[in-house]
């Protein structure tokens, strides 16, 4: 195929919703998660010739088996979008060391490793293009999420030097900062009191994000950009 597109943590949520947004635009799709059977699920909806892949995104050997994978059953990776991540809320002082580790591993080391795996890939296809799920609380902090927001932070920096290393090699990096969306990772907060202090007043919906990372993903001029889907909420923060 000569759109090939590898969707980690594609199986639910915002990347899921990326994989439903891109199926009918002509991708191939990689659907890529540690739980095989959600990733399988995924590919199962939505039809066509879209495969599902498990991967430990924190485990280089992982990342690169993962690639080979794809390149063999649905050609070289050129579009990379990674929406894997964990959250770990709660005040400093209380978080466990591996709970810090892991929020960094999957958030941030996850994206870099992936990242580098299929840059190699897209240089040899001469161009290519990346898009990041990042954060609102990456950019502006919050209050009980410090490690999450370092790691989203961290990937904000990474993103834009990254796009400025492999830019001459026509491959573009960019990121989408999302603000409380209806997800997994939102489903226990208390929603009507966080709305209230959101502009447009409600959580965002999954394929809103994903609109925006498509945006990215095929527009051929914009490169080291950070497109905020928060309703407002960072006007504010």
């Amino acid at each position: 195929m000569e759109r090939v597109c590898a969707i980690f943590g594609g199986s639910r949520g915002i990347g899921k919703a990326v994989a439903q947004a891109m199926a009918p635009r002509g991708y191939g799709l990689a659907i890529v998660a540690r739980d095989l059977a959600g990733a399988r699920d995924t590919a199962r909806e939505l039809g066509g010739d879209h495969l599902a892949f498990s991967c430990d995104v924190a485990k280089e050997q992982d990342v690169q088996k993962t690639f080979e994978e794809i390149e063999k059953k649905l050609g070289r990776v050129n579009f990379l979008v990674n929406a894997a991540g964990i959250n770990r809320d709660g005040l400093l002082l209380r978080t466990k060391t591996e709970d810090m580790v892991s929020q960094l591993h999957t958030n941030l080391l996850g994206s870099m490793l992936t990242c580098k795996a299929a840059i190699k890939n897209m240089i040899q296809q001469e161009g290519g293009s990346i898009v990041n799920i990042g954060s609102v609380v990456g950019l502006k902090g919050n209050s009980g999420q410090s490690v999450y927001s370092a790691s989203k932070g961290g990937l904000v920096g990474f993103s834009r030097s990254l796009a400025k290393e492999v830019a001459r090699k026509k491959i573009r990096v960019n990121v989408v900062a999302p603000g409380f969306v209806h997800t997994d990772m939102t489903a226990d907060l208390k929603e009507d009191y966080i709305k209230k202090n959101i502009p447009l007043g409600r959580f965002g919906e999954p394929m809103e994000v994903a609109k925006a990372v498509i945006f990215l993903l095929e527009s051929p001029y914009v490169t080291g950009h950070v497109l905020v889907v928060d309703g407002g909420l960072q006007l504010i923060m």
